[in-house]
C-alpha cells in the first residue's frame, strides 16, 4: 500500500488528449485523470459506483464528468454526484511535474 500523502508518478500528460480522460492503474486501483481544456488536470476514481461505468470515457467539462452508462454526473473537485444521488467517487490531488502526472494518495477521502 502506498504511504499516506506521498506523490506517485502515474503517467505522462501527453498520454491524455486535451478535453479527455484516461484510466491509470495505481496499486490495484483504477484512477481516471482528465486533462481539461485549460491544461489543468483532475483525478477521480475511474469506476462509477452505480454500475461500474468507465468514468474516463465520460464527457467532461471544467467541473464535472458524466458517466457514459447511466448519466450520473460527478463533480471532479469534490467527487459528489451533482444531481443529488447518494453516490460519490474519491478525488485525488494531481499535478504535472516536468510532463509527468503525479497524484497524491491518501487513506481518507480528504487529503
Amino acid at each position: 500500500m502506498t504511504e499516506v500523502g506521498i506523490g506517485i508518478e502515474i503517467g505522462r500528460v501527453d498520454e491524455i488528449p486535451v478535453g479527455e480522460g484516461r484510466t491509470f492503474a495505481v496499486d490495484g486501483d483504477q484512477i481516471a485523470v482528465f486533462r481539461l481544456r485549460d491544461g489543468s488536470l483532475r483525478a477521480i476514481d475511474a469506476v462509477c459506483p452505480h454500475k461500474g461505468g468507465p468514468l474516463a470515457d465520460g464527457l467532461a467539462d471544467d467541473r464535472v464528468v458524466v458517466c457514459p452508462l447511466h448519466g450520473y454526473t460527478f463533480d471532479m473537485r469534490t467527487g459528489i454526484e451533482a444531481g443529488g444521488a447518494d453516490l460519490s467517487v474519491r478525488t485525488y490531488s494531481v499535478s504535472a511535474v516536468d510532463g509527468a502526472i503525479r497524484i497524491t494518495r491518501c487513506e481518507s477521502r480528504l487529503c
